[in-house]
C-alpha cells in the first residue's frame, strides 16, 4: 500500500520539467514548500492530460487534488462537504480498479500520475515497526499511476468549483521491496506516461501488470520521526542512525 510519501519539487518547477501547463500555482495562495511526511487529505500535485476543446488534441497538465478519492455518488453533509464516514480511498488496488464502483468510471478516462521522491512503508510486528523509505537512486521524482475524480454536492451548480481528488494505485510488490510490504505503488514509465493518461483511449491493462520504474527504485531504513505526521522536514528521508552497539560483559 502507500499511505505516506515525500514530495518535495514545486508544482511550477514541475510542470516545466515534464513540459505540462501549470494549473496548479495559481491556486497556491502562500506558495508550496517541500512535503517529507504527505498524509491523506492532504493536498498534491498531479498530472493529467485533458483537452481545452472537444477537438483539439490533449494536453499535460499539472493540477492540484485531494488524496483520498472522492467518488462523484458521494454525498453531501450538511454544510456542503463530502460525506467522509466510509474508508478513505487513498488507494486503488490494480486488479481491482476496472471492477470496483468507487474506481471503474474514473478508470475509464480519468487516469492521473502522482509524482513523488518516495514513499513510506513499515516491517515489523505492531508496536515494534520499522520504516524504510522508498525512491528512485537517480533522484528524480517517480510517477505513480493513479485515478481521479470531480465531486459537487448534487444540487451544486454546473459552474461552480468541483472538488478534485485523486487516489494512489497500487500493485504486489516485486524485488526486495516484497521483503517490506507486500503492497507498493504502481510506477509508470516517462514512455507511458502520455498512453496512461490518454483520456481518449482505453485503459493497458498491461500496465495494470507492470512495475514500470522498479530497477530505479532504492530502500533505505529511516528514523522513527516519520511515524508521526506532525513531524515535517529532510531528516525523515536521511538514513537512520545506526544502533548503538550493546557493550559485552566479560
Amino acid at each position: 500500500m502507500c499511505g505516506r510519501f515525500a514530495v518535495t519539487t514545486d508544482p511550477a518547477l514541475l510542470a516545466e520539467k515534464i513540459k505540462a501547463i501549470d494549473e496548479a500555482t495559481a491556486q497556491l495562495k502562500d506558495g508550496t514548500a517541500p512535503n517529507y511526511n504527505v498524509a491523506p487529505t492532504t493536498t498534491v500535485a498531479t498530472v493529467v492530460k485533458r483537452h481545452t476543446e472537444p477537438e483539439d488534441e490533449s494536453t499535460r497538465r499539472v493540477r492540484l487534488m485531494r488524496w483520498g478519492l472522492v467518488p462523484p455518488w458521494v454525498k453531501a453533509t450538511d454544510d456542503g462537504g463530502p460525506v467522509t464516514s466510509g474508508p478513505l480511498l487513498i488507494n486503488a488496488r490494480s486488479d481491482k480498479v476496472t471492477s470496483s464502483p468507487a474506481f471503474r468510471s474514473s478508470a475509464k478516462a480519468k487516469r492521473c500520475l502522482v509524482p513523488m521522491d518516495g514513499w513510506y512503508e513499515w516491517r515489523g510486528t505492531k508496536g515494534d515497526k520499522t520504516p524504510f523509505f522508498m525512491y528512485a537512486g537517480d533522484r528524480e521524482p517517480l510517477f505513480m499511476a493513479g485515478l481521479w475524480s470531480t465531486w459537487r454536492p448534487k444540487n451544486a451548480p454546473e459552474d461552480s468549483k468541483p472538488l478534485l481528488s485523486c487516489t494512489i494505485i497500487t500493485t504486489d510488490a516485486a524485488g526486495p521491496l516484497a521483503e517490506i510490504h507486500d503492497r507498493m505503488p504502481l510506477t509508470i514509465s516517462e514512455r507511458d506516461w502520455d498512453h496512461w493518461l490518454d483520456p481518449d483511449a482505453p485503459i493497458d491493462e498491461g500496465l495494470l501488470r507492470g512495475h514500470g520504474d522498479l530497477d530505479r527504485i532504492e530502500i533505505r531504513e529511516v528514523s522513527r520521526l516519520v511515524n508521526s505526521v506532525r513531524n515535517n522536514g529532510p531528516e525523515l528521508i536521511e538514513p537512520a542512525e545506526p544502533q548503538a552497539e550493546q557493550g559485552t560483559l566479560l
